[in-house]
């Protein structure tokens, strides 16, 4: 039996994901701020850290989050969000009885095309709603981790998690020239589009569960 040394991350090409996209209460811009953005940060690694999740792309806008994330071992994905939803609402929603739209958009990610699909999607909404000229500027995603090499609050799985891991003692310079080359980057991102336009356009139900 081959064991793996402590904090070795390995990175699961293989492994199929969810796309994750769940509003703020009746899609108002509840996320506007630094201090609440960073709040949810804080809270979706601590979250991710205790059940052992494993996240490969987000971002934080002004009323939604887009997450994409691995069934994790120990807790059923639902169950995560729910938790994740309910300690982010308990810090940021002040005197409104909900923060959350109870419901959410998952959808399945198979293969490495279509993960690098979501992720471009992920990456490029800030500078699609103009937020941003580009998406480096944008400090509530993952693409600074991506391009620049950037370990951020939230822990991303990559390969270049899983080489840092390794090479604990690797320098900054090291560590910037194994970021992912911005030619390489994913590119199509039109049918992630249209799918959450009709998760927004569609959702049934302006309700939040109790605590969300």
């Amino acid at each position: 039996m081959q064991i793996m040394p402590y904090g070795l991350k390995r990175f699961q090409k293989s492994e199929a994901l969810h796309f994750i996209t769940f509003s703020c209460f009746h899609r108002l811009p509840l996320l506007t701020t630094s201090e609440s953005k960073d709040t949810f940060l804080a809270e979706l690694e601590n979250t991710r850290a205790r059940h052992q999740a494993r996240i490969y792309a987000y971002v934080l806008m002004p009323e939604h989050v887009h997450l994409l994330i691995n069934e994790p071992p120990s807790i059923v994905l639902a169950q995560l969000l729910k938790a994740l939803k309910q300690t982010t609402s308990r810090r940021l929603r002040g005197d409104r009885d909900c923060f959350w739209q109870e419901r959410y958009f998952d959808r399945n990610v198979h293969g490495e095309d279509a993960r690098s699909e979501v992720i471009h999607y992920i990456h490029r909404n800030p500078v699609k709603r103009g937020l941003v000229t580009s998406p480096e500027l944008y400090r509530w995603s993952s693409f600074r981790h991506y391009v620049m090499g950037e370990q951020g609050v939230v822990e991303i799985e990559s390969e270049l998690t899983a080489r840092t891991s390794m090479s604990p003692d690797r320098d900054e310079t090291e560590m910037n020239s194994s970021a992912v080359p911005r030619s390489s980057l994913p590119y199509r991102d039109e049918r992630v589009s249209c799918e959450i336009e009709h998760y927004f356009l569609g959702s049934p139900s302006p309700d939040c569960a109790i605590g969300e």
